[in-house]
């Protein structure tokens, strides 16, 4: 376990929020099926362990079912509601906006969140809807629940539809994002359009090139950056989120490994070494959610 002080950076987003480059998930192994479910105390340790260990950026949602342990979690903790960054999302309850903040913030235990985003575009069946919803999401932020807001999932179609009757652009969209699904990549259409209009990318599931999508073609090269570095291929991959500014979404309920990944933030990958990722990655495609959605071989 690497015995690190080390404090994770930030990035400005375009309201002039920070938002630290590394954050920590309580969806994915940690989702519950049943909200009406008894507290997980061993997520609630997790983030207390992630938070004792520098983790201040927790990002949660409501269709994970946890928020309530995230309130525990923070409460617990006792660090200061000024050094987090909490994030939660919206999805089912999307028709009724200003009401999911608010049960969001009473399991939360929380006045406000830093982040609030739209989980996902696809509950839209017309530009309206997703334009009304994006109105209800400005009245959040107008009213003091969430100090930033954002999307999750979109594609350029609903950012671009969102934009026409936004006053607020969206400080963030998460998205899937690893060497292989990198959305045509900073100079393709959808991140292109997010870096004109200064909307950050946060991905989730970074890890996926060295975890369930192995095996694959940057195995040789992930094992030999992580030796180059003395670090594990887990933190090869944050590092290529980190080093082109886009927050990463990781989780863990070992604080070794939750401590090992700190050492991300020690050293930097190379031009030709990220470039290298890049382009070896685009020999594979991998895509982890929303597989409805989209054909097999859809990149977008």
């Amino acid at each position: 376990m690497a015995n690190l002080n080390i404090q994770i950076p930030l990035l400005k987003l375009n309201d002039g929020a920070s938002i630290p480059l590394i954050g920590y998930g309580t969806g994915t192994a940690w989702y519950k099926s049943d909200s009406g479910s008894s507290i997980d105390r061993k997520l609630v340790d997790a983030i207390k362990t992630a938070i004792k260990l520098g983790y201040y950026h927790l990002d949660g949602a409501e269709v994970y079912n946890t928020e309530s342990e995230l309130g525990i979690a923070i409460k617990e903790s006792k660090v200061s509601r000024q050094k987090l960054f909490v994030t939660t999302k919206v999805s089912t309850n999307i028709n009724d906006i200003p009401n999911a903040i608010d049960v969001s913030l009473k399991k939360l235990q929380l006045d406000y969140v830093d982040l609030y985003l739209i989980h996902s575009p696809f509950f839209a069946s017309s530009d309206s809807e997703l334009q009304s919803a994006w109105t209800a999401m400005e009245k959040v932020k107008a009213d003091g629940k969430a100090k930033s807001i954002g999307v999750s999932n979109y594609l350029l179609p609903h950012l671009t539809t969102t934009m026409r009757t936004a006053t607020v652009t969206p400080s963030i969209n998460q998205i899937e994002y690893h060497p292989y699904l990198q959305h045509g990549g900073f100079n393709g259409p959808l991140l292109s359009y997010m870096k004109e209009h200064n909307i950050a990318t946060s991905a989730y599931a970074p890890l996926t090139a060295v975890t369930k999508a192995k095996p694959g073609p940057l195995d040789g090269l992930y094992a030999d950056l992580a030796k180059k570095y003395y670090v594990s291929e887990g933190e090869i991959a944050l590092r290529w989120c980190v080093d082109q500014d886009v927050v990463a979404i990781t989780t863990s309920g070992k604080e070794e490994r939750l401590s090992d990944y700190l050492r991300t933030m020690t050293f930097n990958l190379t031009p030709k070494e990220m470039n290298e990722i890049s382009q070896i990655g685009d020999k594979k495609h991998y895509r982890s959610f929303f597989q409805d959605k989209f054909s097999k071989n859809d990149r977008s």
